[in-house]
Parts: structure tokens; C-alpha cells; sequence
């Protein structure tokens, strides 16, 4: 379990630094869903599967919608892949700040635990995600409205960057 756990993790590490490094929206959408797929199996591990299922699936249905949409606007001709030379570099610097991040906490004795959720075993009489999933029902309605003024700032933030010169959907008329 530990070493799937550590394959997690770097997965997710991978799959994040393959986003931030590449210019190119269609190669660092494979990274994006790799990062995805890997934080919900690190919050298996960890004992939430109900709050995993419910990250993928809200994840990778409405934010990639979103990023497919801004990579269609977005067109390229050729667009870089992560063979180019100011790639490799964004993936050697951030890649190296992961190692020295991970370096320093070790040093300070914040190591990784790995331990679930639920180290109660057979004492514990609930489990940390239903006890969330109830949290969200009981203030929901706050929740829901931080939440779609978040999606449509990020939403109409992506389509800024992704726009363009003078083409695209949020330009003056």
C-alpha cells in the first residue's frame, strides 16, 4: 500500500508539473487529467473514496469543459510539445523546487505520513468524508454561491488568457 501510495503522489507531482510547464493547452491536458486521477487515488488511499468519486467526476466533467473550450480558442498551428528547450527548462526548475520543497520539510521534521483517515480502526464510529458530505448538506447554500462565483471567475479568466489578439469572445464591439 505504501509503495502505491508514494506511485500516487508522484503521479500527481508529475501530472502537475507536466500543466504549469507547458504553454501549449493541448499537451497540458493530459496533464491535468493525470493529476486528477492521481489526487482522487491519494484521497482513496487516505480514506475518502465517496469525496474521491465525487472530485473526479465533478472535476473532470465541468472543468474540462471549460479548458477544452479555452483550448479551442486558443488554435495553434504548432504548438510546442514537452521535447521543446523552454519546456524542458519549466520542467527542470519546477521539478528541482518539488525535490528542495520536499528536501526542507523533511529536514524540519514534517515527513511524509501516509496513514489514512480512519486510524481509529474498529473504534471509530464515523468516517471523515460522510462527515463532510453532511457539512456540505447542512450550509450547502453559502457554499454553492462561493462556489459558481469561483467557476465563473476562473471561467471568464480563462477566457482572457486564452483569447487572443483581437479575436475571441469577450472582446470590445
Amino acid at each position: 500500500m505504501t509503495f502505491i501510495m508514494y506511485l500516487l503522489l508522484f503521479l500527481l507531482v508529475l501530472g502537475l508539473v507536466a500543466v504549469a510547464s507547458n504553454p501549449s493547452p493541448y499537451f497540458a491536458a493530459l496533464g491535468l487529467v493525470l493529476a486528477a486521477g492521481a489526487g482522487c487515488g491519494v484521497l482513496v488511499g487516505h480514506g475518502g473514496p465517496f469525496l474521491s468519486l465525487i472530485l473526479f467526476l465533478i472535476y473532470l466533467g465541468g472543468m474540462l469543459v471549460v479548458f477544452a473550450y479555452s483550448a479551442a480558442l486558443a488554435a495553434e498551428p504548432y504548438p510546442e510539445s514537452w521535447g521543446s528547450r523552454p519546456v524542458l527548462a519549466y520542467i527542470g526548475m519546477y521539478s528541482l523546487g518539488v525535490v528542495g520543497a520536499f528536501s526542507l520539510l523533511t529536514a524540519l521534521g514534517h515527513g511524509p505520513s501516509l496513514g489514512g483517515a480512519d486510524m481509529a480502526g474498529e473504534l471509530g464510529m464515523f468516517r471523515g468524508d460522510m462527515e463532510g458530505v453532511a457539512m456540505v448538506y447542512c450550509s450547502g447554500g453559502v457554499m454553492l454561491i462561493i462556489t459558481a462565483y469561483i467557476l465563473l471567475l476562473a471561467l471568464l479568466v480563462v477566457l482572457e488568457l486564452t483569447r487572443g489578439l483581437s479575436r475571441g469572445t469577450l472582446r470590445a464591439v
